[in-house]
């Protein structure tokens, strides 16, 4: 299988402003080569900020600016690009993880783990399923922000194919620079403890409610090598290749995966 070409988009959010948010992410993608992308990661709530104002915000995946707007994107640049935003379905509001493939196809997941410093449980409502996408040869698991904090979510394993269940696991965030060390612990944990590439991209800059975010973004490796990170809260529109048969050598000389115990219960 061939290696994968993937990119994140660490940029600031102009606060529940769609239109100046979908502006701003055109000039950074067209100030970049992403000739060769696969997968391109945007930032949590992508085009409005981490907000709780989700009533006069969201919009439905039938009619969306947002998803509209990745369309086009994963058509002009022929990759599977992936945001969340605030969707509204049935009366209930999530915050949710679009992916949209280049011929269209689209993908959801949505955020399991709500944040409740945010009050984030009282607007949105949890998903129940977790996503795995497949793409390109690659597995790819979907998560959001504050998931991160929360191993079992993403916990891989051997299907029943013999595999692994994922190779990448994506995360988009508005995580504060207040709590920006664990971002940075459990990035690399993740990718260690499930074997696989962690891709992870957070925002830049200060929000409605003054909340101060310096990014952080970065990929990771299976070892928990540190291969990309940016600090200092610049923006930038990052790429990375991803060895296939890197990761593949790793899990063959160091099996733990399929060591891994179902149903546990851990009391």
């Amino acid at each position: 299988m061939s290696d994968l070409v993937v990119a994140g988009v660490q940029s600031r959010q102009f606060w529940e402003d769609k239109c100046k948010n979908l502006e701003h992410f055109e000039n950074l993608l067209e100030r970049s080569d992403l000739s060769d992308v696969d997968v391109l990661l945007f930032p949590e709530m992508f085009h409005t900020g981490f907000t709780m104002n989700a009533k006069p915000l969201a919009e439905t995946m039938s009619q969306s600016e947002g998803v509209d707007w990745l369309k086009t994107v994963s058509t002009r640049y022929n990759c599977l690009t992936i945001a969340s935003l605030i969707i509204e379905e049935e009366g209930l509001f999530y915050n949710r993880m679009v992916a949209v493939f280049p011929n269209g196809q689209l993908e959801k997941y949505d955020k399991m783990h709500l944040f409740s410093l945010a009050g984030e449980e009282k607007v949105f409502s949890p998903g129940m399923t977790e996503k795995i996408l497949e793409f390109k040869g690659w597995r790819i698991k979907l998560q959001v922000c504050f998931d991160l904090r929360f191993p079992e979510g993403a916990r891989n394993g051997i299907g029943k194919d013999g595999k692994p269940l994922y190779d990448l696991l994506v995360y988009n965030a508005n995580w504060p620079t207040r709590r920006i060390k664990h971002w940075d612990i459990l990035v690399p944990a993740r990718a260690v403890e499930n074997q696989c590439y962690v891709l992870a991209v957070n925002r830049v800059g200060t929000d409605g409610n003054g909340i101060e975010y310096d990014g952080h973004s970065q990929l990771v490796d299976a070892q928990g090598e540190v291969l990309q990170k940016y600090e200092n809260s610049e923006e930038i529109v990052f790429t990375s290749v991803l060895s296939r048969t890197g990761l593949e050598s790793l899990r063959e000389k160091l099996a733990f995966l399929k060591d891994r115990k179902e149903n546990v219960r851990i009391f």
